[in-house]
């Protein structure tokens, strides 16, 4: 069945209300010019104004979007329609289920512009769904009616899982599969249900990933949040190959085929804000291991006034990038922040009179007015191909995801050299480590010398709760930890989370940037044309004003927005 959520004849909600004669041209027009300066549906608007009710409103809805109109206070709904869609799914996509026919849901909605919506319902529920229109208050009053929200918890669902006797067991061997078995296992109301339920609580507890990882005996499912992994509540075992086998459908992956790494990925829209899942899976010694990466633009903060440097450093950082040519470098390990930071730069420096250009492996976020080119090695789009075709596409500034090789590297050069900014970054531990790295490349050390301008390390150190902030007195082997003596810290106050239900009892929310700038000047050069060691280039660089990463920790932790054992933690091997 085709979905129903086309514009029927086209017409908008102001056209089909004037017709109806609802409300006049007029106010229509003021509608319009309040949506323009606050935003908002136009419907919604007119109903604030009070030109049409809300009845009005989902008339003109239906007629709009060949939806039925559902009265949700005065019919009384099925326990088997209910019983499709849980309460997690349900509160977060904002639907009613009113009906259920053995294979089609009919579900009330509270927005039928959100025209993705029921496709993502079917991907989920593994049937077809078609929407009704309704509103946001009779939708919440029908969930308190005829949902029991306590019932809906993972600790629940798996106490339920445990007092079942009809659980799907099944033990598939890497060598042989029954794919028809598999098929139905990721398909099971349970599993579905169970993978829903995980899947939309690491959305709403910001998780930037949630690992689901086979052992011998037991089966983990753990969520990274600010950096760190904490556990859920493990799945049964018997469970493994049925909850890997269910995100593969959802990410369009070949589910036979459980020798070979696979990736993919999973769109949602999780309470109207676009959640791209990435999908990794691996296969292991006892069965496959499936890591999902959460890209929630609405949790991570595209500016660079957010991303956490302090007001010398961001001034210096924009200077930076406001050069006209050369090779800014952002460097650190895995998970801390440089994309965030490069893509806050770019929104930044993306203006009219700018021309962006990126080779990204992959592509994270879409960013309006940039050109953004995804690398794939297996047709041969690598780094150093496309920069080679972007010196004629007449760029101002180019992002190059990642220095990975000595023709990359060369290629970045010559852009630079040709008069373009080039952002790009490194996997090493600081700054100065960098210029080793670039050399061990093969890149020449005068060129090296002639294009680098800065190079920016960082790392990421949870912030202190806002609602459990509290003084406290750190101990003599914490000071110690960080060079510290009780005579150097004497008058200063230290802050530690107590933990509380906002930040899950961690004493933690959050994170933030810890950085470290070294900007090339004449005796940087000539110690990289000497080919100096990292110890004496960091040397160097402190000595011309460079604030290393565990001075800028120990800032944050002078003004209460961490603690000494994140900045312990982050910066343990950046001593000079």
């Amino acid at each position: 069945m085709a979905p129903m959520t086309t514009v029927r004849g086209g017409k908008l909600v102001g056209e089909i209300l004037v017709q109806r004669g609802m409300v006049g041209p007029a106010d229509v027009e003021r509608a319009l010019e309040v949506q323009k300066d606050q935003g908002g549906a136009l419907g919604t608007i007119l109903v604030e104004m009070g030109r049409i009710t809300q009845e009005q409103l989902m008339e003109a809805l239906s007629e709009q979007f060949g939806m039925e109109v559902v009265d949700l206070p005065n019919i009384t709904i099925n326990k088997e329609a209910v019983d499709r869609l849980e309460y997690s799914v349900a509160s977060t996509y904002r639907v009613m289920p009113v009906r259920w026919d053995g294979t089609t849901l009919t579900v009330a909605m509270a927005n039928p512009l959100d025209v993705g919506t029921l496709d993502q319902l079917r991907m989920l529920l593994g049937c077809e769904t078609r929407g009704a229109v309704s509103n946001e208050r009779d939708i919440a009053e029908a969930h308190q009616k005829y949902y029991r929200r306590e019932d809906e918890t993972i600790e629940r669902l798996m106490e339920q899982f445990g007092q079942a006797e009809g659980g799907v067991r099944t033990e598939v061997s890497s060598e042989t599969i029954d794919l028809e078995s598999v098929e139905e296992m990721a398909e099971s109301a349970p599993v579905r249900k169970l993978v829903n339920l995980i899947l939309l609580t690491a959305v709403r507890e910001r998780a930037s990933d949630v690992h689901f990882e086979p052992y011998e005996d037991d089966y983990r499912v753990r969520q990274r949040i600010d950096g760190i992994l904490y556990e859920m509540v493990p799945p049964p075992k018997h469970l493994a190959t049925s909850i890997a086998s269910r995100m593969k459908v959802m990410a369009d992956l070949n589910i036979a085929e459980r020798r070979l790494p696979q990736d993919g990925r999973i769109m949602l829209n999780i309470e109207g804000r676009p959640v791209d899942l990435r999908v990794s899976v691996l296969p292991t010694m006892f069965g496959e291991s499936v890591v999902l990466r959460v890209l929630d633009r609405s949790v991570v903060q595209l500016d660079l006034d957010q991303v956490g440097m302090r007001a010398d450093e961001l001034q210096q950082f924009r200077f930076e990038i406001a050069k006209p040519n050369g090779i800014i470098l952002v460097t650190g390990p895995t998970g801390c922040g440089k994309t965030t930071t490069l893509y806050a730069a770019l929104r930044e420096m993306n203006e009219v009179d700018v021309k962006i250009l990126t080779a990204e492996d992959p592509i994270e976020y879409d960013l309006e007015g940039v050109v953004q080119v995804n690398i794939n090695e297996a047709i041969g789009v690598t780094f150093d191909r496309l920069l080679r075709h972007y010196l004629r596409q007449d760029p101002d500034k180019i992002l190059v995801g990642e220095i990975r090789d000595k023709e990359t590297g060369d290629m970045a050069i010559q852009a630079s050299l040709t008069g373009h900014i080039v952002l790009s970054t490194l996997h090493t531990m600081d700054a100065p480590s960098a210029v080793t790295r670039v050399l061990d490349l093969g890149l020449e050390p005068y060129l090296v010398t002639a294009t680098l301008e800065s190079i920016l390390a960082q790392r990421l150190v949870r912030r202190i709760c806002e609602e459990c902030k509290e003084e406290y007195e750190p101990t003599d082997e914490a000071l110690w930890q960080l060079g510290l003596t009780r005579e150097q810290v004497a008058g200063r106050t230290f802050y530690y989370g107590k933990g509380c239900d906002a930040c899950m009892n961690t004493g933690y929310r959050g994170r933030t940037g810890l950085f470290e700038i070294m900007v090339m000047d004449d005796r940087l050069r000539e110690m990289i044309m000497a080919r100096s060691s990292t110890g004496a280039v960091r040397q160097a660089a402190v000595e011309r004003g460079m604030r290393t990463l565990r001075q800028a920790g120990l800032l944050h932790v002078y003004d209460g927005i961490t603690t000494i054992e994140e900045v312990t933690r982050a910066t343990i091997d950046e001593e000079i």
